[in-house]
C-alpha cells in the first residue's frame, strides 16, 4: 500500500508527523508531498521538515491520500485546485481518503461528506456539508477516515493502520508505542 500525505506550510505538526510515523511503523510506504516549490515545509509551530516529493512532480498512483489539518495548512491545501481535483477523483474511485482536524472541511466544500459519518475540529464543521458529524476522535465510513484534531492524531493514524493492515500488525504498532486503552483508563 502506498500512502501520500500532503504537507502545506502551516500544517499541524503532530497531525502530519505522528501519522507518518505510525504508518511507517506498520510497514506502509508513506510519501510526504510538499505543496511548496521546495521540499522544505514549515509546520504550524515552525518546525521545518524535509518532504519526499514535490507536489508539482506528484503522480497519483497511491492507494491512500491523507490531508493533515492546521488552520493555515488547510487554507493552503484548499487553495490548490489540482490537489482538490485529484483528491476528489481518488475519493470517488473508492480509494481510501483521509483528513484530520480542519482538513475535512475541504472535503465538505467538495461535497464529499454528504451522507457520511465524519469528524473534524468542531469549529470547522458546517451545516452545508450534508453529513453526520460525530463527537469522536476518529471515524471510518466506507473509504473515508476522518480525525478530530491534534489530540486524535494517534487514533486517526491507527484507524488507517487498522484499515490497511492485519490485526497482528495493528497490535504490534500499539504495543510498540505503548498505546493501550487500559493504560489510559487508570
Amino acid at each position: 500500500m502506498k500512502c501520500a500525505i500532503f504537507m502545506a506550510d502551516g500544517f499541524e505538526t503532530c497531525e502530519g508527523l505522528i501519522t507518518v510515523d505510525i504508518l511507517r511503523r506498520a510497514g506502509l510506504q508513506v510519501d510526504m508531498i510538499s505543496m511548496n516549490d521546495t521540499l522544505t515545509v514549515t509546520t504550524s509551530h515552525q518546525v521545518k521538515i524535509q518532504a519526499d516529493i514535490l507536489f508539482q512532480d506528484f503522480q497519483n498512483d497511491y492507494d491512500v491520500m491523507i490531508l493533515p489539518g492546521g488552520k493555515l495548512g488547510t487554507e493552503n491545501l484548499e487553495k490548490n485546485q489540482r490537489l482538490k481535483q485529484l483528491y476528489e477523483e481518488h475519493f470517488k474511485s473508492g480509494k481510501l481518503s483521509c483528513a484530520i482536524c480542519a482538513a475535512p472541511s475541504i472535503l465538505g466544500h467538495l461535497g464529499l461528506l454528504k451522507d457520511r459519518k465524519y469528524t473534524c475540529y468542531p469549529t470547522f464543521d458546517e451545516d452545508g456539508f450534508g453529513g453526520y458529524y460525530q463527537q469522536v476522535l476518529a471515524i471510518k465510513d466506507g473509504n473515508l477516515i476522518t480525525g478530530r484534531g491534534m489530540g486524535a492524531a494517534i487514533d486517526f493514524a491507527l484507524k488507517i493502520v487498522e484499515t490497511l493492515c492485519d490485526t497482528k500488525t495493528l497490535e504490534q504498532v500499539k504495543t510498540g508505542i505503548q498505546y493501550e486503552h487500559s493504560f489510559l483508563n487508570n
